[in-house]
């Protein structure tokens, strides 16, 4: 039987209070910011509108693409050894860029089982991708305690901590931590400790470093293209949203693999020189030919990355878990105050 009152219902909310769900004078000063720049970027969570998150999930079953397939059997690995872990108190099991969330609800089953007590809130920027998620699991859980958040993952990590005094167990999955530089990730990671109570809990996704770097050129590189429709989204978006007009034909995708930041680095090539006209910034940028933007790093971490961040910023590791190939990793770490 559906659980309507419960299982779809989800909140938007921005600056800490909820709203109408208002993104756009954000992103539109985050593209000017970015496309002002003299080496010309664009923040990677902007190409997540509702096409882009389909692209997404596309790229997660490419055969290339192994980050997916990895951290999905090492879930269903280690699913019983992680729900054991969180068991206890009541928790609010908050994940951040839940997406389709289809390798969490490989947990959420097994929790259900478990009979552990917690409420889950997926908290997106997406509305429409929390609205189907939201939707999925009322059928697939129909008892599952949902409150899902269109929201900043700290707007909804505050608002969540001033409702209840329920402990915290935070999931950060698909390596989306790789997406940020090491600076960010780090000042992120501290605003996250901050965010919580000591106790709380972390399982964060890390794609371990390889010695084949073409195997994950590949993941970035795929054969039918659906990765180069992915990040082309950003500019169909600005088009969209903002009244750009930008030629997506006059642009082209590459990836690139940089040693010394252990990252695949992913960028729109202009090729020409052209002029970009946005109406909504009553702005023009001048793109030179192969003058390149960057939409997005993916960087790569080792089994010592992991516990020099834990240590530095204030978790203690309680377990880290591998899938059978240790392409990629989940680290569970708790917050110490």
């Amino acid at each position: 039987m559906r659980n309507d009152n419960i299982s779809t219902k989800y909140t938007v909310i921005k600056n800490g209070k909820i709203a109408l769900a208002d993104l756009n004078q954000q992103f539109s000063e985050d593209v000017l910011r970015g496309l002002s720049r003299s080496a010309k970027a664009l923040p990677c969570k902007y190409i997540y509108d509702e096409t882009g998150s389909q692209l997404f999930c596309r790229i997660m079953e490419l055969p290339e693409y192994y980050l997916t397939r990895c951290e999905t059997e090492l879930l269903e690995m280690h699913k019983d050894s992680i729900g054991s872990l969180i068991d206890g108190e009541r928790c609010n099991l908050v994940e951040l860029g839940a997406g389709d969330g289809k390798k969490t609800k490989i947990l959420l089953e097994q929790f259900l089982e478990m009979g552990i007590d917690f409420q889950y809130c997926p908290v997106d920027i997406s509305e429409s991708a929390v609205k189907q998620l939201a939707s999925e699991l009322n059928d697939k859980f129909p008892t599952l305690e949902m409150n899902g958040l269109v929201s900043d993952y700290f707007d909804g990590l505050r608002l969540l901590s001033s409702q209840n005094h329920a402990r915290t167990v935070v999931l950060f999955l698909g390596s989306n931590i790789g997406n940020f530089s090491p600076q960010e990730a780090e000042a992120f990671l501290i605003r996250l400790r901050d965010s919580l109570n000591h106790g709380d809990l972390v399982l964060i996704g890390f794609d371990l470093k390889k010695a084949d770097i073409g195997l994950i050129l590949r993941a970035y590189n795929d054969s039918s293209g659906v990765t180069e429709q992915f990040n082309l989204n950003i500019l169909k978006r600005i088009n969209t949203e903002l009244g750009g007009n930008f030629d997506i034909g006059k642009f082209r995708y590459l990836s690139t693999w940089d040693t010394q930041s252990n990252a695949v680095k992913s960028f729109l090539v202009s090729t020409c020189d052209q002029t970009v006209y946005i109406e909504g910034l009553d702005t023009s940028f001048l793109f030179r030919d192969g003058e390149q933007l960057h939409t997005e790093s993916s960087h790569k971490f080792s089994e010592h990355d992991l516990s020099r961040m834990a240590a530095k910023i204030g978790f203690d590791v309680i377990r880290n878990f591998h899938d059978s190939k240790r392409y990629f990793a989940n680290t569970l770490w708790k917050v110490k105050k």
